[in-house]
């Protein structure tokens, strides 16, 4: 049951369907989620080594900076003066020295904002400060690391690092960067003292926070002796990192970038200084916007599954359910109901399908209905005929033994009257194969009743046969132009005071073969003419009329039959005038052409009716 399930055009167009939109939004997605990785890394390294190059760069500048007020401060010859001299027993004169070194290093200390504090250390063992918070300067500073770095120079500029609180001043405690170097009385080479600046580190720690790519990452800067200067975090997770420099580039400018398991490192050089500056994003950070994406991807995939799911139950129930009704109204066919049709508004294919299956139920129930009546008109017709013929063998039996008796005593024309008279009623009374005939045999009929008829009129009348040998095969209705032939003779020719003339002729008008009964007898009126075809049309609809009446098989039952064979497009149409005669014509459609074996019996029918009309002329 299953498997004839999925055998179904519904469920086989939904997972066809399904699974190419499945398949081509899984490798869409693939494919997009590969590109995007490779951008957001590729995007995600050239910010970090933006990021790494200009805090490179702006370090030298700030490093550019504190170097020119250090250099400044050297090169300030009363400075240094005044530095030499302090050291003088004479209190007033070290008042006067130490306020005017004061106002130098005070001009200095606010030429910048960012200048915590200015110390000088002299030889001599005086100590001079000017700094943002007063307070009291450090005294016991002769052990501390930094000023045995700053003693051990031989005048460069020596970077200490950035420190939590201030290394001179008891009452600042801020972070501050701290650098400085030997001051020298620059004609003498002397050495005076050391000058210790120290400035506000949040320029420093913010411009490192800048070079992070997010809160995981951690950006350090080591000294050359691989000493770390500052550094933005020290969480132990990345302990390792922070305490160990990457490898720096060779050349000033550059950035080194390395891929390590965990982990992007992204390393440069600091001009000024020769510092290593390196950033540690781990890996989960970096993948951070790349879990966003999927998390986007995935409801976008989601959401298009759903959107697919139904998008293929939709197009494939709309493509089957025609199917359906169509198939519901087969089995309704099966059973022999061919009344109801089929309406579906679907794709032009189905709808193209539906519709010839409309025509052809419709079609069907049409010929159905035809070869109903056809059947009831052929018993009606037989039933006539064995009423009209008592015994119909006998009789033409009895006829064909007069004639042999007539042909003996030498009565040529009551012997040919008798003979046409038992070929008739033969060929009246034959329906095994049924009511169809040729329009050869329906020719042969005619030619047996107009010869009875010649010989009745005396000549009277004159006749012309031009069938077309080529539609001597044509099928026909039997017993359909004797009784044309009859009207016209009793209607038409015998009412005339003289001689009348009758014309039997084929024509084809489009798709009809049209066979043309013209008289040149006394026609009919109008009102005449209005009434055989109002009866003509009561034919059609299935009614009897006073017109039509009980007398042998007349023009409407020939007019019913021929429409039964052959469609409602065919059957007779009657033209008359009063005093110019009749016209009846026979409509059936061009079905057959035979060959032109048959011209020899055309030309014996229209031989011998001429004969026929000639003898009883000379009579």
């Amino acid at each position: 049951m299953a498997r004839r399930s999925f055998r179904t055009i519904h469920n086989r167009l939904f997972l066809l369907f399904l699974f190419c939109m499945l398949g081509l939004l899984l490798m869409v997605s693939f494919i997009y989620y590969q590109r995007a990785t490779e951008q957001t890394r590729d995007k995600m390294t050239e910010a970090a080594e933006k990021n790494i190059s200009q805090t490179a760069g702006l370090f030298d500048l700030y490093l550019k900076g504190y170097d020119s007020v250090t250099k400044t401060l050297n090169s300030n010859n009363e400075l240094m003066r005044l530095l030499q001299n302090g050291g003088t027993d004479d209190p007033v004169l070290s008042v006067n020295y130490e306020r005017r070194i004061t106002d130098i290093l005070g001009s200095v200390f606010f030429s910048r904002d960012d200048i915590v504090g200015i110390h000088v250390m002299t030889y001599a063992g005086k100590v001079y400060s000017f700094e943002r918070k007063m307070g009291a300067a450090r005294q016991e500073f002769a052990q501390e690391d930094w000023y045995r770095i700053l003693k051990e120079t031989s005048g460069e500029m020596k970077w200490l690092g950035v420190f939590p609180h201030s290394l001179m001043s008891e009452g600042h405690m801020e972070p501050v960067f701290s650098f400085g170097r030997q001051l020298y009385e620059l004609n003498t080479l002397k050495r005076v003292g050391i000058v210790l600046i120290e400035t506000d580190a949040d320029p420093i720690l913010e411009a490192l926070s800048n070079a992070k790519l997010g809160a995981g990452s951690s950006v350090s800067i080591w000294g050359q002796d691989g000493r770390v200067i500052v550094s933005t975090g020290t969480d132990r997770e990345h302990d390792e990192p922070l305490r160990e420099a990457p490898e720096a580039p060779q050349k000033d400018g550059e950035v080194r970038i390395a891929h390590e398991k965990k982990s992007l490192v992204v390393a440069a050089k600091v001009k000024m200084t020769g510092w290593t500056i390196g950033l540690r994003a781990p890996k989960e950070e970096i993948n951070l916007e790349l879990r966003q994406t999927q998390q986007f991807l995935l409801t976008v995939v989601a959401a298009l599954v759903i959107v697919s799911t139904l998008l293929a139950t939709f197009v494939s129930r709309s493509f089957s359910n025609p199917f359906k009704r169509l198939i519901q109204q087969m089995k309704k066919v099966e059973t022999g109901n061919f009344k109801g049709s089929v309406d579906v508004n679907s794709y032009e294919e189905l709808n193209i399908l539906v519709a010839s299956f409309n025509r052809m139920v419709g079609r069907i129930d049409e010929l159905v209905e035809r070869i109903k009546l056809a059947s009831t008109s052929e018993k009606n017709a037989q039933l006539q005929a064995l009423q009209s013929q008592v015994n119909p063998h006998f009789l033409y039996n009895t006829l064909d033994m007069i004639y042999w008796m007539l042909d003996e005593r030498e009565n040529d024309r009551l012997s040919r009257v008798i003979l046409a008279l038992s070929q008739m009623f033969r060929y009246s009374s034959e329906w095994e194969e049924g009511a169809q005939s040729t329009l050869a045999a329906e020719l042969e009929q005619m030619r047996h009743y107009l010869t009875i008829i010649e010989i009745r009129l005396s000549g009277r009348i004159r006749v012309e046969i031009a069938a077309d040998p080529a539609w001597l095969e044509a099928p026909l209705p039997k017993m359909t132009l004797q009784p044309i032939i009859e009207n016209a003779v009793k209607y038409g020719i015998e009412p005339l005071s003289g001689s009348g003339a009758l014309r039997v002729y084929t024509r084809v008008a489009g798709p009809e073969l049209q066979l043309v009964v013209e008289d040149s007898g006394a026609g009919m009126d109008e009102a005449r003419l209005a009434r055989l075809r109002a009866s003509l049309q009561a034919e059609e609809d299935g009614e009897r009329t006073a017109e039509a009446g009980r007398k042998g098989i007349g023009l409407q039952n020939v007019h019913r039959r021929i429409r039964l064979m052959f469609g409602e497009p065919y059957g007779l149409r009657i033209d008359s005038a009063e005093g110019s005669g009749t016209t009846v014509v026979v409509a059936i459609p061009k079905t057959w052409r035979s060959g032109t074996d048959s011209t020899e019996g055309a030309q014996s029918l229209r031989s011998e009716a001429a004969s026929l009309a000639g003898k009883e002329r000379d009579r």
